[in-house]
Order: structure tokens, then sequence, then C-alpha cells
């Protein structure tokens, strides 16, 4: 009852959440539109319309934007879409090659690494940034680069990893024309953020409802299909806003392994919270493969729920699933009564790789 209370207390939030995390989170919707309507602006090289393939360089909330675009297109898109996050540039890139380079900061140092090494290829290259040394060099070397503003940590700042990358790709020819799906997707988020916001009480507040059931336990996040990177987003999520384990597995994958791991150790797994995420453009054997895993679960003694997509194009159930897992971290953050914002231990390893390499 009093976890309950203070996710409903106005006070709760204020308390710890000083930076207004909350507020990047309720923004989604409106951001969506933001971030496809500048990529709709920027001007790209005629050449980049002859590329057979495409590198995303990232890594953390700048990677995670690819590797949704690259699922949401895995069925449609005319040319593979790889995502790196890596020190190294793979062997094959070439002249029909897009390499784009993404990082929030412009200072990520992997990025850095590869986009130098990609410099010295015939590849497309583009870099996506707020500044940094990235434009730097982008700059000096003649890179086109779509800078934006958005005054937060990376990982609230999705909807500019995600709709930039989406809008560049449909307008190269690589992807059908998404428009119609955005649209939906910003106004199904807007609807769904309504429901789980934090004026919305708990009693009928899905997120806030969730959080509690993760309070004191270990999330595991199981996904499939388009929801396979968004299970990944939920864990990073609960990492980095609640600072706690957590982990996340794809189906069919995890039914080839991870379902015989559920018998030991027996004395952990009262502490284990499993949370599905369903959506209605699961392939038809993965939501018989959901049901019985949920069953050998239950039969195992774990916890398992489930939480639905919203909408009906691919986009916009991806869309409402992350706003579930970004505000169910969110909660649970506040449950833990730790400010959401801050990364201190990825500051202090920055710090420690920087001593190393001076």
């Amino acid at each position: 009852m009093m976890n309950e209370i203070m996710l409903d207390d106005a006070a709760t939030y204020t308390k710890y959440d000083p930076s207004e995390m909350g507020k990047r989170i309720r923004e989604l919707p409106t951001v969506i539109l933001d971030a496809w309507q500048a990529a709709i602006n920027f001007e790209l090289p005629d050449d980049f319309k002859g590329v057979n393939k495409v590198l995303i360089l990232g890594m953390g909330g700048s990677a995670i934007g690819g590797d949704l675009v690259r699922r949401l297109l895995l069925h449609e898109s005319k040319a593979p879409i790889t995502v790196l996050r890596e020190y190294n540039l793979p062997a094959w890139v070439d002249e029909r090659t897009l390499v784009i380079a993404s990082s929030y900061s412009g200072g990520t140092e992997e990025t850095l690494s590869t986009f130098n090494q990609a410099l010295a290829t015939p590849a497309k290259k583009l870099v996506i940034t707020t500044g940094g040394k990235l434009l730097e060099i982008a700059r000096d070397n003649g890179v086109p680069a779509f800078v934006f503003s958005y005054p937060a940590q990376p990982r609230a700042a999705i909807a500019w990893g995600i709709f930039p990358l989406l809008n560049f790709l449909v307008r190269l020819g690589l992807a059908p024309d998404k428009t119609a799906e955005v649209a939906e997707a910003a106004l199904v988020t807007e609807q769904f953020a309504r429901k789980i916001e934090p004026a919305k009480p708990s009693p009928v507040n899905q997120a806030k409802e969730l959080a509690h059931k993760f309070y004191g336990r270990v999330p595991v996040i199981y996904g499939s299909d388009i929801a396979t990177e968004v299970a990944y987003r939920w864990q990073t999520q609960l990492n980095e806003n609640a600072k706690q384990w957590a982990f996340a597995q794809a189906l069919p994958e995890l039914d080839h392994n991870a379902v015989v791991g559920y018998e030991f150790p027996a004395e952990i797994i009262p502490r284990m919270q499993v949370v599905m995420l369903r959506s209605n453009h699961l392939y038809e054997r993965n939501v018989r493969r959901y049901q019985i895993t949920a069953e050998l679960l239950t039969r195992a003694g774990a916890r398992v729920t489930f939480t639905e997509g919203r909408g009906i194009a691919p986009l916009a159930q991806m869309m409402t699933l992350i706003l579930m897992g970004d505000y169910t971290s969110y909660y649970l953050a506040m449950l833990n009564q730790i400010d959401p914002t801050p990364v201190e231990v990825i500051n202090y390893l920055k710090g420690r790789l920087a001593e190393s390499a001076e």
C-alpha cells in the first residue's frame, strides 16, 4: 500500500526525478512527429540511391534505433541492414554500402573508431548526431550530417534514433512509404500515454502495476518477431533508469536452451518476474510458443505476465510497447527511490578508459 501511494503522490516525482526523465518519456508521441519531419527536411545526396546494403554504427541508446528499424524492415527492405557495436569495420564494406554513424553525443569511442575506418573506404557515409567530435570529423571530410537538438539522455532520445533512419531508408527506395504508419504510431502512442502517465492512479495504470510486480525482483523480458528488439530496449531501460538487474531473451531461440534452465537454483525462482511482450504481428507458431513457454515457467514456480502492443501497424505496436517499458522502468526507479537520469557507473567506466588511453 505504501508503494502504491508513493507512485500516486506528485511529491515522489519532484523528489526523485529532478532532471524530469518522466517528462522526456511523456514527450515521445510529439517527438515521433518532430523527428520524422526534421528528416523530411534533410537533403540526401543523390549518389546514396545506388546503395545495396546499410551499416549502422552506434552504441547504447544511439544503436537501439538501428535495431528497431532493422527489425521493422526485415521483411520489406531491399537491402540488408546491419547494426554494428564494435571498434572495427567489417571487411564487406564497399562503394555500395551506406555507413550511418549514429551517436547522440558525438563522442562515442567505438563509433568514432569505426567511422574513422569507414572514411578510408569508398562507402557512402552519413552522420546522425547532436554534435561533438563525430560532427567535427564529418564536416572536415565533407560527410553529410543530420544534426538534431534534444536535451536529454541518449536513451530518452529514442525517437530521434528511429525516425530519421526510417525516413532516409524510405526516401532511398530501400523500404516502402511509412508516412501513414508514422502518423498512426504517434496517435496511438499519445492515446496510450494518457493511460499510463503519472497522473493516472495505480489501480488503472498498467505501467505502475507492472513496476510493482518488478519491485524487489529480477525482471526477465521475453519478446519475439517485432517485439524482439523491444524486449532488449526494456532490459536496458530497466538497467539504466531503475539501476537494477534485468535480462531480455528472444523467442523462438530461448525455447531451444533457456527453458531447460528453469530448474536451478531453485531459491531464486520466486525472485524472478517474467513479462512476455505480445503483438498482433507475431508469427502464429511463436504465439503458440508464448503459451507453452508460459506454462513451463508457471510449472517451475516463476511469475509470468503479459503486455500487449497497441494499434494496427507494426510500428505502432513497437512504439506503444516501448512506451510501456519506458514508463515501467521509470516507476520502478521511483519505487527504488532513485533518480532515473544519472548513469554514474557508465561515466566512471568512460573515465577509466580515458585514463588508459593517455
